[in-house]
């Protein structure tokens, strides 16, 4: 009897011990897990975004974890499409990008969402038939570049006559925002009277920008004006401005109003550039990613166009 009552102990000590509070039980749900993947972290204009999106996780902890990388340089596709695919395996939950290339992001993009992860397009817009090709919907969280690219052309062509000569740097030319900051540019150009007497890639790259300008000067000593579609590729032209001889005698615009250019529009080497608000751009599409994470959406209910503000900043 007594080994019995003993026993009996046991048992309701067991029972006991395995009938927990709920609150005990209940496992804490695990932060959703946000991928921030960027072009170059060389360029100012991205490291505003990242430091934007890491003060906005900083400001919400408890709410998500942020996983923020960026590529050595603007051209560096391959390795962008590394990363994307590194976050698949980290098994994130949702995926911000701004692509290297509107074109060759749209593949593994696809992947991500085939894995369930939620995508959002930020900066630069991923190309509309790769993504029609692939039956996917991404929306996109950026400005109209066109429009921002004609505020600073539109500034720049008060300064010229009829029939001035101008050259345009273009960024990378497989992304959509180079091709519609070009346009906006071309735009406020045919507005003025001038006359565009040559596009050229610079890469988005402060060397590359800086070759570009210093050939365009070179093949065209009569010019008037630059337009480069970044602030990047300004600070290059800047330098082979000053190089050929021309300071104060070429206009230069930009693009981005990173901290960098600020001095050089306070002496006038650069006439204005466009603040595209970076750190915004990433924190809204972040806000929209963790949305669709917490209410479930599907990636097939997302899509359409969120335009962010543009403004044109002079001296």
């Amino acid at each position: 009897m007594k080994n019995l009552t003993r026993r009996q102990f046991a048992l309701a000590a067991l029972l006991a011990c395995s009938v927990l509070p709920a609150s005990v039980m209940a496992q804490t749900p695990a932060k959703p897990k946000v991928a921030l993947v960027m072009k170059s972290l060389a360029n100012e204009f991205f490291l505003n975004m990242e430091n934007g999106a890491r003060e906005h996780q900083k400001a919400h902890a408890s709410q998500y974890d942020l996983i923020a990388n960026g590529i050595k340089d603007e051209q560096d596709t391959a390795n962008q499409i590394k990363i994307v695919e590194q976050m698949i395996v980290s098994k994130v939950n949702a995926l911000v990008i701004a692509p290297a290339d509107s074109k060759a992001l749209v593949p593994v993009v696809k992947k991500a969402i085939d894995a369930g992860i939620i995508v959002v397009n930020i900066d630069n817009k991923l190309d509309d038939a790769a993504l029609k090709e692939k039956g996917i919907s991404v929306p996109f969280v950026g400005p109209d570049n066109r429009k921002g690219a004609k505020l600073a052309g539109d500034y720049l062509g008060k300064q010229l006559k009829k029939g001035d000569k101008v050259a345009i740097i273009e960024g990378v030319s497989t992304t959509v925002n180079a091709q519609q900051r070009t346009l906006g540019f071309q735009d406020a150009m045919k507005e003025a009277g001038a006359n565009v007497v040559t596009v050229q890639s610079g890469q988005w790259e402060i060397d590359q920008g800086n070759k570009v300008a210093a050939s365009i000067l070179n093949a065209h000593p009569d010019i008037k004006a630059i337009l480069a579609g970044n602030d990047n590729m300004a600070l290059g032209a800047v330098a082979a401005i000053r190089a050929s001889g021309k300071a104060g005698k070429v206009l230069l615009v930009g693009y981005d109003n990173i901290n960098a250019i600020k001095p050089m529009l306070k002496d006038g080497r650069v006439l204005a550039t466009v603040d595209q608000f970076a750190s915004q751009q990433a924190v809204n599409g972040i806000e929209i990613a963790l949305k669709a994470v917490t209410e479930k959406k599907s990636q097939s209910s997302l899509g359409g166009i969120v335009e962010t503000k543009v403004a044109l900043i002079t001296k």
